[in-house]
């Protein structure tokens, strides 16, 4: 599991950790499992970054963008990449092989720019909301989500898409456990999230996870299978969602 979580973090943030030379299946269904944890150390780093800027006067608003930017850097972007490609293929006419065309191609494409400008101002605002209110875990659990609903959209059963080579390595590897675990798990964290309305964590949670498994069951039949691509949309979406349903308590 070390060598999983090893690979997890290279793979989804900058932080100098080494990977192994070469990544099997077993290999990246471990980092996948892994991923959560991952997304627990960027919501740690969003929540202190948060707080930080608030404490040393910046306007919540600023802060709550600028927090979004830092994860976006600590993650190279590359989510963000996922849901303006994802989005362009889903807006696109045509067979899954002309939307996985459109998605591989290096512009961005009116639908890309609408969810990206949507993805960020969301996440911005609901992080001030959260900010305001001194709800730091609320800003750990949405982020921590977004790996939670990568494990869910990796669960056995869901296909690569056609010549996805980040795909086929994660595809259809997570096991009933692994997935059922951490959904609960995150659950439970969210209880925690809204001490004054404690039900509302877990109906959010279940909310975005409930989303995110249509929305990858919607793209799986579009494309023709799962891409890296839709693992990035799946993670700013969920971010997204849950971070507005804890704002609703706050």
């Amino acid at each position: 599991m070390l060598t999983g979580l090893r690979l997890a973090l290279s793979w989804l943030t900058v932080l100098p950790v080494g990977g192994p030379e070469s990544v099997d299946r077993p290999a990246a269904a471990r980092a996948i499992a892994c991923a959560p944890v991952v997304g627990g150390v960027l919501g740690g780093m969003a929540a202190a970054a948060l707080w930080a800027l608030t404490a040393a006067g910046a306007s919540a608003p600023l802060s709550g963008l600028l927090v979004v930017a830092i994860v976006a850097l600590l993650t190279r972007g590359m989510h963000l990449d996922g849901l303006a490609d994802t989005m362009d293929g889903l807006g696109t006419y045509g067979s899954p092989q002309r939307a996985r065309e459109v998605m591989k191609r290096g512009d961005v494409g009116p639908f890309g720019v609408t969810a990206l400008v949507f993805a960020i101002g969301v996440q911005a605002f609901a992080f001030t909301q959260l900010a305001q209110e001194d709800r730091w875990l609320a800003v750990v659990v949405a982020v921590a989500l977004g790996r939670v609903a990568v494990v869910l959209a990796c669960r056995l059963g869901i296909d690569a898409a056609p010549e996805s080579g980040f795909g086929s390595l994660v595809a259809g590897t997570q096991r009933v456990g692994t997935y059922a675990g951490w959904s609960v798990l995150i659950v439970i964290v969210s209880v925690f999230a809204l001490p004054e309305a404690r039900w509302l964590g877990p109906v959010a949670v279940a909310v975005t996870l409930a989303f995110s498994v249509l929305l990858v069951r919607h793209c799986v039949r579009r494309f023709g299978g799962l891409s890296g691509d839709v693992l990035g949309a799946v993670v700013e979406i969920s971010v997204a969602l849950v971070a507005v349903g804890l704002c609703f308590g706050a």
